[in-house]
């Protein structure tokens, strides 16, 4: 299986939920996900963390599973291990949820195979790759050459060509 790229659509749609869970995000707060988790904080996303070896990251309550949070969140971002990935998409099958990011920059990131089968299968929509950061304008200037680059390579992000029917007269 080829990892699907996502159109800029389903970016968007991801991006325009307003509370999203952080799957993966570590204590350390100089980690990665705990920029990523700041940076939508301060753009006024209401994210919540799950680490199920955290009881609070970053001053918020933290939730072992996505079926433990309470209001539901509408999107979940993943920053896991693959095999993390596999056991948290069937969580957010069991909570609901409808959407996915499995964050990838380098390496293979978050990105399982199996995990986007799940997902499909179950009728979650997910964005398999890409870096959060590119997508949120006015981002750090290392993340818009990360989106340059992207574009350069032809790797970035399409919008769906979605064909209206022509109606019949």
């Amino acid at each position: 299986m080829s990892i699907p790229t996502p159109s800029l659509d389903a970016i968007e749609d991801f991006l325009a939920q307003k509370r999203i869970a952080i799957a993966g995000i570590s204590r350390n707060p100089k980690d990665f996900s705990a920029s990523l988790f700041q940076e939508l904080c301060q753009r006024g996303y209401e994210v919540v963390p799950v680490n199920p070896n955290a009881s609070e990251v970053l001053g918020k309550p933290c939730f072992a599973h996505v079926q433990d949070i309470q209001p539901k969140v509408d999107a979940v971002l993943l920053l896991t291990s693959p095999a993390g990935t596999d056991t948290v998409v069937a969580d957010c099958a069991v909570a609901g949820v409808s959407r996915v990011w499995m964050y990838r920059a380098v390496g293979k990131g978050a990105i399982s195979e199996k995990a986007i089968a799940f997902c499909q299968e179950h009728g979650i929509r997910v964005i398999a790759g890409q870096c959060p950061f590119m997508f949120l304008g006015g981002a750090e200037t290392i993340h818009r050459l990360h989106g340059l680059f992207r574009k350069i390579t032809g790797r970035f992000p399409k919008r769906s060509r979605v064909v209206q029917p022509i109606a019949s007269a």
